[in-house]
């Protein structure tokens, strides 16, 4: 994230299975690729405080923010931390 970015710094951050990183910040729902390359931000209307991969595929991406839950259908899986069995990485 850069100084020409508005105030505040990232919060949650996550990975999908492909290395992306993506993490709330200013703005929004920032997407980096494993190099660092900023892909695009999902603009928000409120402040975005935290991230989650969920449902049976893992190619959803809930983002919590102060006053409400939001969900990102997506084409890459996330990787569930935990055990080997849970991430879909690991089938």
């Amino acid at each position: 994230m850069n100084a020409d970015k508005p105030p505040g710094g990232p919060d949650g951050m996550k990975v999908d299975q492909k290395g992306n990183v993506y993490c709330t910040g200013p703005g929004g729902l920032w997407i980096m690729s494993p190099d660092g390359t900023h892909l695009g931000t999902i603009l928000t209307s409120e402040l975005p405080a935290n991230l989650a991969f969920g449902d049976a595929d893992g190619k959803t991406l809930y983002l919590t923010a102060r006053t409400g839950l939001y969900q990102i259908h997506l084409k890459i899986p996330g990787i569930f931390p935990g055990p080997k069995s849970r991430n879909p990485v690991h089938r």
